[in-house]
C-alpha cells in the first residue's frame, strides 16, 4: 500500500490517495479539495484495475452532491471495453476506452503509464473516458502518451484540445510533477 499527496500549484486545492496493488488487481481511493474556474469542491474516488491496470470501475462522490458509478467489462459477445453505469445501463460512447481522465486529479495519468509500458521514444493514442469535475460530466476524448524517458518524464498530449505537457514520474509511475497544474508533496 503506498499514499501520496499533490497540491494543485495555484494553490487552491489538495489531494491524498492511497493506492493498493495486489497480483489480482489495484484499487485506488482518494479525497481532492478543490477548486475548478472558481467552484470550490470536495470530492472521493474509487478507481478498481485488474492485474494489468485495465479499469474495470470508477466511482466518484461529489460531498453534498452528484455522484458517477461506471463499470467496464469485455463481453463474451465481442463487445470490448463495453461501459455501464451502476444499473447496468449501457454507455454506448465510451466504447473502446481503457482508461479515465479526472480533470481533479494528476493520479489518471498512472494508470495509462503504468499500462502500457512504452520503450524510449514509443508514442501511443488511446481513447480514454474523460470526466470533468465539479461537473461530473462524462465523455470519451483521445490522448497520446509518449515516453521520453522509461520510469521518469512522459508527454502527454489531449489530441481534443491541443494541450501538452511533459510530466515527471517516479518508479510506480505516479506524478512527482505536472507544469502549472500539480506537485507532489509528500
Amino acid at each position: 500500500m503506498k499514499a501520496v499527496r499533490w497540491s494543485q500549484q495555484d494553490g487552491t486545492g489538495l489531494e491524498h490517495l492511497v493506492l493498493n496493488e495486489t497480483p489480482d488487481g489495484i484499487v485506488i481511493e482518494s479525497a481532492v479539495v478543490g477548486e475548478d474556474e472558481a467552484h470550490a469542491f470536495g470530492l472521493v474516488y474509487r478507481i478498481e484495475c485488474d492485474a494489468r491496470w485495465q479499469v474495470t470501475r470508477l466511482a466518484m462522490k461529489l460531498a453534498g452532491g452528484a455522484a458517477l458509478d461506471l463499470h467496464r467489462k469485455d463481453g463474451d459477445n465481442g463487445d470490448a471495453h463495453a461501459w455501464s453505469d451502476a444499473n447496468g445501463q449501457p454507455h454506448e460512447l465510451l466504447r473502446g476506452c481503457i482508461d479515465v481522465d479526472i480533470t481533479a486529479t494528476p493520479f489518471t495519468n498512472t494508470l495509462p503509464i503504468r499500462r502500457l509500458q512504452l520503450e524510449r521514444g514509443e508514442r501511443r493514442v488511446i481513447r480514454v473516458v474523460y470526466v470533468r469535475v465539479p461537473e461530473l460530466s462524462v465523455s470519451a476524448v483521445e490522448q497520446a502518451y509518449t515516453c521520453i524517458e522509461p520510469d521518469h518524464r512522459y508527454r502527454y498530449e489531449g489530441l481534443d484540445t491541443g494541450f501538452t505537457a511533459d510530466i515527471t514520474v517516479d518508479e510506480s509511475g505516479l506524478v512527482l510533477d505536472y507544469p502549472g497544474l500539480y506537485k507532489r508533496v509528500a
